[in-house]
């Protein structure tokens, strides 16, 4: 398995779909990448030479990826936190950011379904008894 920047590449995957598998890198950049390093779209992981595997190591020494994009982005979400950031607070609350709708769906972020079932007659009388004494005091 070659090394780059760190993260193990699979052997049998094309370079061009293996290199995606680092943080931060894309389909896009790849061809960009593997354009400036001057390696084939069409070769395997397990066929890079160690030029090939320095050169693409040196380009993407140079581009923000792995630990520094994850440092960024962390510092990113942890400033809209601390300024109170309508985005932070979604953050913080661990809801959607985007917009995106919460009355159905988000199950990602906000988990699994919980069910709130009916209460008994019993149960509920009992909990209207607790509201009145608390109301009282």
């Amino acid at each position: 398995m070659p090394r780059i920047i760190g993260v193990n590449i699979p052997d049998e995957e094309k370079v061009d779909l293996a290199l995606t598998r680092i943080y931060g890198v894309g389909q896009s950049n790849v061809k960009e990448v593997l354009r400036r390093s001057g390696v084939g779209i069409n070769k395997r992981a397990k066929d890079l030479t160690e030029e090939e595997i320095s050169s693409l190591n040196q380009v993407f020494g140079e581009m923000k990826v792995e630990g520094d994009l994850r440092e960024e982005v962390r510092t990113n979400i942890e400033r809209l936190r601390q300024v109170g950031a309508y985005r932070g607070r979604r953050h913080i609350a661990n809801l959607p950011v985007r917009g995106q709708r919460t009355r159905t769906n988000a199950r990602t972020k906000r988990g699994s379904r919980q069910t709130v079932g009916a209460l008994k007659k019993e149960a509920f009388t009992k909990l209207e008894e607790k509201t009145k004494k608390t109301a009282t005091v």
